[in-house]
C-alpha cells in the first residue's frame, strides 16, 4: 500500500509544479506585453509572408496590414492612410493570446520605412510592428517631429451628450469625447491636432482630425473635449479611438440607436401609396367604363316607391236604434231665406221657389242607405200619405 501512495503523491508535486510554471511563463509574456514575429524580413510586392505573434488578450480579434513611413518607435506617422487597406487580412488569437497568418506584402501608398502593423480590433486598444523591407518600393526618411511633448491619458475617456428627435429620424448622431491629458515631455505642446476615428464593428476606423486650442506645458494636464459625429442613418456597436503622433491615447465604445422614424415612414409610405393608386385606377376605371343603357337597373340603385294611393272616405252611418227604442230626433237642415223674385210688371206671379228635398226613395238614408231616423215601415200600420212638407224657419 505504501509503495502505491509514493508514485500518486509524487506525479501530484510534478503535476503542480507544471502548472505553475505555465502559469508563470503565460504571467511573464503577458507582463512582456504583445509581440509580433515576421518568417521573413523582406519580400517584394507580390509575394507573401507569415506573422505570429505572442501575448495577446485572447480571444482578440486582430488587424493585420503592411504599411509605410513607420517604425516599431514612432509607430505608424500617418496612420491607416499609410497603409494598404485593401491587401489586410484579420485574425483571432487563441486561449493563450497567440496567432498565426499568412499575409500577402503589398507596396503601401506612402515611401518605406515599411512595418507589419498588428492592432487589436475589439477590446481594449493594443498594438504592435515588426520591421518588414519591400523590395523595389521607395524609401524616404521619416517626417520630424514637431515638439518634444509628449501627451499622456491621465483619466478615462468618456461619450457626453445625448440624441434628439431628429436623430430619431435619420440625422447624424453626434457626441463629444472628454478626457484628460497630461504633457509629460520636455518641451510644451501648442494646439495639438488630435486624431479622432470611428469604427463600425470589424472595419478599419475612419479618422478626423480635431484641433484643440490651447498650450499644454511639461507636467500640466488638461480637460479636452472634442466633437465625435457619425453619419446619417448609422446605427449598431461603434468604437471611437482617439491618437495623437502615431499613438492610441484612449477607446470608447458606443452604442447607436436605430432611428425608428425613418422606418415608420417606410411603413406607411408602404400603405399610403398603394391606397392612392387603387383610387386612382378606380377613378380611370369610372372614366372608361361604357354608359349603362336606360332599361339597365344598377344593383345599388333604390327602388322607387309605389305611388301613394288616394283615401277614400266613406259616408257617416249613424247606429240603428233597436226595435221600440225610439230614435233620436230627426235633424233637418235649416231653411236657406231666399229674396223672392220681383215679380215683372204686368206679368203672372212668379212661383216661390223650392227647395230641392229628397223623396224617400232617393234619399241618402233610404232603403239603399239610410242616414235618417229610422221608422216603422211595417204593413201593419195604417196606411199615411207621405207627402212632402216644406217647413220654413221656425
Amino acid at each position: 500500500m505504501k509503495r502505491g501512495v509514493l508514485p500518486l503523491l509524487l506525479a501530484l508535486v510534478l503535476a503542480l509544479a507544471g502548472a505553475a510554471g505555465a502559469g508563470r511563463a503565460a504571467e511573464g509574456r503577458a507582463a512582456a506585453g504583445p509581440g509580433v514575429r515576421l518568417s521573413a524580413g523582406q519580400a517584394g510586392a507580390g509575394g507573401s509572408v507569415t506573422v505570429s505573434g505572442t501575448g495577446w488578450r485572447p480571444r482578440t480579434l486582430l488587424m493585420l496590414l503592411v504599411c509605410g513611413r513607420a517604425t516599431p518607435a514612432r509607430g505608424v506617422v500617418g496612420g491607416t492612410n499609410s497603409c494598404a487597406n485593401g491587401d489586410g487580412r484579420a485574425v483571432t488569437t487563441d486561449a493563450d493570446g497567440a496567432f498565426r497568418r499568412k499575409l500577402p506584402v503589398a507596396e503601401p501608398p506612402v515611401p518605406c520605412p515599411c512595418v507589419v502593423h498588428v492592432a487589436a480590433v475589439t477590446g481594449a486598444g493594443a498594438e504592435a510592428d515588426a520591421v518588414l523591407e519591400v523590395a523595389g518600393h521607395p524609401v524616404a526618411p521619416l517626417p520630424a517631429e514637431r515638439s518634444a511633448g509628449r501627451l499622456a491619458v491621465l483619466s478615462d475617456a468618456r461619450l457626453t451628450g445625448s440624441s434628439g428627435l431628429l436623430t430619431w429620424f435619420g440625422a447624424p448622431p453626434s457626441r463629444t469625447l472628454v478626457l484628460t491629458v497630461g504633457n509629460t515631455g520636455t518641451s510644451p505642446v501648442e494646439n495639438p491636432v488630435f486624431q479622432v476615428g470611428t469604427a463600425h464593428g470589424v472595419f478599419a476606423p475612419e479618422w478626423d482630425e480635431r484641433q484643440w486650442r490651447g498650450t499644454l506645458a511639461p507636467g500640466k494636464k488638461a480637460r479636452i473635449k472634442l466633437p465625435v459625429e457619425l453619419s446619417a442613418g448609422a446605427h449598431g456597436d461603434y468604437t471611437v479611438t482617439l491618437r495623437y503622433g502615431g499613438r492610441v491615447l484612449a477607446e470608447q465604445p458606443w452604442g447607436v440607436d436605430r432611428p425608428w422614424g425613418v422606418t415608420l415612414f417606410w411603413i406607411l409610405l408602404c400603405l399610403v401609396v398603394p391606397a392612392a393608386l387603387f383610387r386612382a385606377g378606380m377613378a380611370v376605371v369610372d372614366r372608361v367604363r361604357p354608359p349603362r343603357p336606360p332599361g339597365a337597373r344598377h344593383r345599388s340603385a333604390p327602388r322607387p316607391r309605389p305611388p301613394a294611393r288616394p283615401r277614400v272616405r266613406l259616408p257617416l252611418r249613424l247606429p240603428l236604434p233597436r226595435s221600440g227604442t225610439p230614435g233620436p230626433p230627426a235633424v233637418t237642415a235649416p231653411a236657406v231665406p231666399t229674396t223672392p223674385a220681383a215679380p215683372a210688371p204686368g206679368g203672372p206671379a212668379a212661383p216661390a221657389p223650392t227647395l230641392p228635398w229628397f223623396t224617400p226613395d232617393s234619399a241618402p238614408g233610404g232603403p239603399a242607405g239610410r242616414s235618417s231616423a229610422p221608422h216603422d215601415d211595417s204593413p201593419a200600420s195604417p196606411a199615411t200619405p207621405t207627402t212632402p212638407t216644406t217647413k220654413g224657419p221656425t
